[in-house]
């Protein structure tokens, strides 16, 4: 019983320490994206809440996926980077709609056109159900593929799995505290 609760809190760890790195990433894109709006709405597109939010949105999207690729998700790349940025761009594209449509639907449907309430509906609650499906659609479909091959990142990947199933990956150490095979107390 002890090892699939060791088991079990190795994966919970994984998971909240993939989970924060994306909320890091998703913060520090989140104030890119903000930023960015907020300026551009009181400069440059100043009748355009919609083209504002687009191009600040595409900002942070490219941050985004640069720091979760090589950061969050580095153990899950994949190897055709085309195929991941399209899928990533598709995902964000989503995400964009989503933070697109509370924009619209809060200035067009509710007749909220002040930069104020644009920003709340897209910004803030357009930013929090969007990352909530980039974050399934990073971890599901984008980011997929284990990266056990890559020796700059097997033994990270290698020393999480071990972790996780309590046994050494095939020519290699088993993780800190994981039992190797045949150190297992025998039943006398």
């Amino acid at each position: 019983m002890n090892s699939l609760a060791a088991r079990f809190d190795a994966l919970w760890h994984l998971f909240v320490k993939e989970l924060m790195k994306f909320g890091v990433v998703g913060a520090l894109a989140f104030v890119i994206n903000a930023s960015l709006t907020w300026i551009l709405m009181h400069t440059v597109f100043t009748d355009g809440h919609l083209k504002a939010k687009f191009a600040a949105t595409v900002v942070a999207i490219l941050f985004a996926w640069v720091a979760n690729r090589l950061w969050t998700f580095r153990h899950k790349r994949q190897s055709d980077k085309r195929k991941e940025l399209v899928q990533f761009l598709v995902a964000n594209g989503i995400g964009m709609a989503i933070e697109l449509g509370c924009l619209g639907f809060s200035y067009y449907v509710l007749g909220l056109t002040s930069a104020y309430a644009s920003f709340v509906s897209g910004t803030i609650i357009g930013t929090i159900l969007g990352t909530v499906f980039r974050y399934f659609a990073y971890r599901f479909w984008v980011f997929t593929e284990e990266l056990d091959e890559d020796p700059n990142f097997a033994d990270t990947a290698a020393l999480e799995i071990a972790r996780i199933t309590g046994r050494a990956p095939a020519g290699r150490s088993a993780a800190p505290g994981a039992p190797r095979r045949g150190d297992e107390p025998e039943d006398g």
